[in-house]
């Protein structure tokens, strides 16, 4: 049983996936400048605007947790799970992610914010 509420436990675990987003998304943008595309411009504006979206949420995240007393570091990978220390206000939790839903998330969070960019036209 964890000690930390869902929000907090929420925004831990954006600090975990945004920058897994941003480097997908960084190795999408090289692959998109270093194709023939005959129009790359439009997937590069889609690419860097998400970025720039990701890094401004993953900022904010990072400052809440500074302010709260939240940390998280990531302990121990092999080829199926990651473990994560988690720590809060001074407890610490080990908590495992199967790499597999961790990928999932990361495809899911480009997703909305794809999404979010084209709904929001």
């Amino acid at each position: 049983m964890t000690r930390i509420p869902e929000n907090d436990r929420d925004i831990i675990e954006k600090v975990i996936y945004l920058p897994m987003v941003l480097i997908v998304l960084n190795r999408d943008l090289s692959v998109v400048q270093n194709s023939p595309f005959k129009l790359k411009k439009p997937y590069l504006d889609l690419i860097e605007e998400t970025m720039k979206n990701v890094q401004r949420e993953l900022a904010e995240a990072k400052q809440y947790m500074k302010k709260n007393k939240l940390k998280v570091i990531e302990t121990k990978r092999d080829d199926a799970f990651t473990t994560y220390l988690f720590i809060y206000k001074g407890y610490e939790e080990n908590h495992n992610y199967f790499n597999p839903r961790i990928r999932n998330k990361v495809q899911e969070l480009m997703e909305t914010y794809f999404l979010k960019k084209h709904l929001s036209r």
